[in-house]
């Protein structure tokens, strides 16, 4: 998929009522729609970020209708779905390779000004759309228990603490996640 056919997939797939001016030009400007979801797991290429955020939608949506999940506000699915990874955007940098013939490789960017994942995803986000807290910890707390070891020990208590406060919405953030990327290797 080219990058306008991504941008043309995303007008499609939108489901928010108001929407930024120019919002996709933003998020194009950002590395949305040409940036990889990762150096070597899932959609470790270019427009990967993209696919991987349309596949974590789709698999939000579809575990929101078959287990009546109930939101603050209806276009929550798309906007943590499409959104939980943003941080991405910056994060990879394309090394080509020194053989000719041979594809290249992405790398983790350490020269980015933010850093962080899910909080990053929140702070680039709150830039063009109004989130409720239950969207924050949604996305803050996308990952589950990934990460470093001392991320992870941090992490628990404020994972408990957010599912208990989204009804378990967290939870199936995660499970879409999760499913997007393990399962549709996206």
């Amino acid at each position: 998929m080219t990058k306008q056919e991504r941008i043309n997939d995303f007008w499609r797939f939108c489901t928010l009522p108001m929407h930024p001016e120019n919002f996709a030009d933003k998020l194009d400007k950002l590395g949305f729609f040409t940036a990889p979801a990762s150096t070597k797991y899932h959609g470790a290429y270019e427009g990967g970020l993209y696919d991987h955020s349309a596949a974590v939608t789709k698999r939000l949506n579809e575990l929101t209708k078959n287990n009546n999940l109930k939101w603050q506000r209806r276009e929550s699915p798309f906007i943590i779905g499409m959104f939980h990874d943003l941080c991405k955007c910056d994060q990879y940098t394309y090394v080509p390779n020194e053989y000719v013939g041979y594809p290249g490789h992405y790398e983790y960017n350490t020269n980015t000004t933010l850093k962080g994942h899910g909080s990053k995803s929140i702070i680039l986000l709150s830039q063009f759309i109004t989130l409720t807290e239950e969207e924050i910890l949604c996305i803050r707390f996308h990952m589950g228990a990934y990460g470093n070891e001392q991320e992870q020990k941090d992490e628990w208590a404020g994972f408990d603490k957010a599912i208990r406060k989204t009804n378990g919405l967290c939870l199936w953030v995660h499970q879409a996640d999760q499913l997007a990327s393990k399962i549709d290797d996206v």
